[in-house]
Order: structure tokens, then sequence, then C-alpha cells
């Protein structure tokens, strides 16, 4: 069948005539067991009150009697005997009685339904002539209503079922012909509304998956262009200098330069790469972030500045502590990066219902108001940070974007004049699927989050 519509179509109609012909049977077994057999004992009850009109008033008072059962029942009743004479009117009527051996009967005679019941002594006869039924071309026009009611909601029920699945493909074909921001949303709660749930995430993973790649060669391509330039002029004046010592030192330093930058470059494809290589765990991120100002307070002494922390968080949050890490670490570098001598950093721990807050605040430049949107994209530096001494490549901000994305938060930067602040905000359960949490108190709460 290449058609579902007409699958759909087929199997309900198919249905329904067999519900039709089971229904059939079903009423007329019962009509045989439960209506019959009290027509029959209609029947006989006409029988013997018909034998007592004539045993009390002769054959007229079996002719009232059956005028009374004409205008009751409709059609028209008979007493006859055992030989078929009509008792009423001597008429012989004997054509109406069943075969020899017969004591009641139901058939047709000339086109009319005949019920014949004789009596236990076989003496007499009832004879029930009951009016005609109507013609079956009378019901045509119901049976053109009820066919087309049916035709209309088995094409209705063919529409629900299979137009959502049409639209769905037509989705999967455009993610396959390379639109990868190709979705399909729906309300649907039933098993095609988690279908297209289904692959909407899957074209999400699969979107950021291409996409971090494509972001990566390109990024590759553009940055590494310039130390191997750099390496293959460093090579020919190592050949040709006599000062190989310059020359050499100055191949380790572009070396070491792209070995920084292909370690930054792992490391943000991971911050946002496949889902299923995260580590998410209940994560203390107030113990967190002192590791990393402990491991940092060396750099920021070296740079004559200082690191200094206030707030606290009292909750834990659940996310993977590496990336985390990663986050906090590289703005708190980046901050002490650009801090004037004789300056502070400053880190600041804050909380809402349902949201953990990291601040870090240099005192340096700061950054233009129109290149503030533009800090966390990779490769990006600002004019006052691009001398090469600075040690960045533009890399560590847009590591921190991401990782904070990856734990549905957001990261924020702005001009705190002095200096620049950035703003990391982390929901402590994002919504979702459900963990245990245990609390300070060593209590354990069941909340909702989805990683």
């Amino acid at each position: 069948m290449r058609s579902l519509y007409v699958a759909i179509l087929l199997a309900l109609t198919g249905t329904l005539s067999l519900s039709l012909v089971v229904f059939l049977a079903i009423s007329g077994q019962i009509e045989r067991n439960t209506f019959y057999r009290t027509f029959e004992r209609t029947d006989e009850l006409q029988l013997e009150e018909a034998r007592k009109a004539l045993d009390r008033g002769g054959p007229a008072a079996v002719s009232a009697y059956m005028q009374l059962a004409n205008r009751i029942f409709g059609g028209s009743h008979y007493l006859l005997n055992s030989a078929g004479i009509d008792v009423v009117s001597g008429q012989d009527l004997s054509n109406l009685i069943p075969g020899a051996g017969a004591t009641e009967g139901r058939q047709r005679r000339a086109g009319k339904l005949v019920i014949s019941r004789r009596a236990a002594d076989g003496a007499y006869w009832f004879i029930a002539l009951p009016p005609n039924r109507p013609h079956p071309w009378v019901f045509f026009p119901y049976y053109l209503l009820v066919i087309g009611a049916t035709g209309i909601l088995c094409w209705a029920a063919a529409v629900w079922l299979v137009s959502p699945i049409r639209n769905l493909t037509a989705t999967v074909e455009r993610f396959g012909r390379g639109d990868l921001s190709a979705r399909w949303h729906t309300h649907r709660r039933d098993e095609i509304g988690s279908l297209a749930r289904a692959f909407n995430e899957t074209a999400e993973r699969l979107q950021r998956l291409l996409t971090s790649e494509r972001r990566l060669l390109a990024d590759i391509s553009h940055e590494l262009r310039s130390p191997l330039a750099r390496l293959k002029f460093a090579v020919r004046l190592a050949r040709s200098s006599p000062d190989q010592g310059y020359a050499l030192d100055r191949i380790e330093r572009d070396v070491d330069r792209i070995t920084f930058m292909v370690s930054e470059l792992v490391e943000i494809t991971r911050a946002e790469g496949d889902p299923e290589a995260r580590k998410f765990e209940i994560v203390d991120l107030e113990q967190v972030v002192n590791d990393i100002v402990s491991e940092e307070r060396l750099d920021a002494e070296l740079r004559e500045c200082s690191l200094q922390v206030g707030g606290q968080l009292e909750r834990p949050l659940w996310g993977d502590a590496e990336l985390l890490r990663r986050a906090v670490a590289n703005v708190l570098r980046n901050a002490i990066r650009y801090s004037p001598s004789h300056s502070a950093v400053e880190l600041r721990l804050a909380e809402t219902a349902d949201t953990s807050i990291v601040e870090i605040r240099d005192y340096g430049p700061g950054v233009a108001e129109q290149q503030l949107s533009q800090i966390f994209k990779p490769f990006f530096r600002a004019e006052e940070s691009r001398d090469a001494n600075s040690g960045g490549i533009g890399l560590g901000l847009a590591i921190a974007m991401r990782a904070v994305q990856v734990h549905q938060g957001t990261i924020t930067a702005e001009n705190a004049k002095p200096g620049l602040k950035v703003r990391i905000a982390l929901p402590r359960l994002p919504s979702g699927e459900k963990v245990a949490i245990k609390t300070l108190d060593n209590s354990t709460s069941v909340k909702p989050i989805s990683v």
C-alpha cells in the first residue's frame, strides 16, 4: 500500500463493515432467542383468548376479538379450525397452515409473512398476517446519510493521523538536504508528538555538533595561517641567519602558541560537543570558585594585583564540574590579564530562588560598548589587547560562554567604569528530568531537571 491515507480509510471501512455484520448477527440471535419467544407467547395468548371468545359468544365474539387485534397489532388475524376453515367467515384458509407435523410457523406466502400457532389439542389454528414491512428503498436516504457521515469521519481520522506524519517527513527531508534549522513544532501529546519532539532534540544536537565542527575548521584555518607563515619565515631565517638561536627561539614561541591554540580549540569543542560525554553531577559551585582562586592567586601576584572574594552560595547545582571550572577560570584569567598593577579583581557570589550567580570584575581599560556583544565570540580580541604580549588568542571567553550555555545559563559583560564586569548566572535545576538533590541539612528532595 503506497498511501497511508488509503490504508487507514480501508482499515476503518473494513472495521466498520465487520462491526455492522457482527451487529446484525448478534441482533438476529437476540431477536430469535428473546423477541421471537415473546411473540410466540403472545400468539399463544391470542389463540387461547380467541377460543374463549368462541366458547362464550360464538363466531360473533371471535369476530369482535379479531377486529380488536387488528386495530391494536395491525394486519389481519384469524381463528381456523383443524381443517383450515375460518370460524368467523367460513372461508377456506388452509393454504396458510404450515405442513403436516408443524405446530407453529413464520414463513412467507405470496409475499406476505404468515404467523401460525396450533392449539395444544390440534382443534384450532391462530393465524396472523402482520402489516408488510416498508420497502428497503424507503431507507435509502438514511443509508446515504450514514455512509456519508462514516466516510467523513474516516477521512478526518486519516487526515488527523497522516497529515502530521507527512509534515514531519517534509521537515526531515529539509533537514537531510542541509537545512539544519528545520524543526517541526506541535502541541500533540500522543506518539506523533513524541516522535516530533525526539526529532527536534536529535536535530538540535546534530546542528550543534555540525556547527561546532564547521566553526572549528573555519577558526583553525583562519588562526593558524599567521603562525604557520611566521614559522615558515623563521625556518628560512634559521637556515640563512648567523644567529640561529634567535630564529629557533622564534620557532619555539610560535609552536607553543599553536599548541596552546589547538588545546583551547579542543576544549571549546568539548564544551559544546556531545551531551553524552558530559559528566553531570551535584556540584558545589562555591568550592569550585574557591579552588580556582587558590590556583590563580600566584598568577595574580606576579601581575601585582589581588583577588577578593565576597558572598556565598548555600545550595549546590547540577552540572559538569570541569566545564564550570573552565568557565569561571577563563573569565578570571581574562580579568587578571588586563588588570593594572596594584589593583584588585573582585569575585562576588550570590544566589536567587533558583539561580547561582558569579560576578567577576577587574579595574582594567574595559571594552568599547559596541564590542561588548562580541567578546564571547571565538578569536575576538578588543583593540586594547591585541598586542602579542597579552598572551590571549580570544578563546577564553568563548569557552566560558559555551560551557555556561550547556548548563542553560547566561553570561553577560558590562563596563563597570573602570573595568569590565562579567556575570555568570546558572540555574541550579534546569527544567526537564528529575534528580535527588541533597541539601545542606542532609535531607533529600526530588526536583525536575534537564541537562
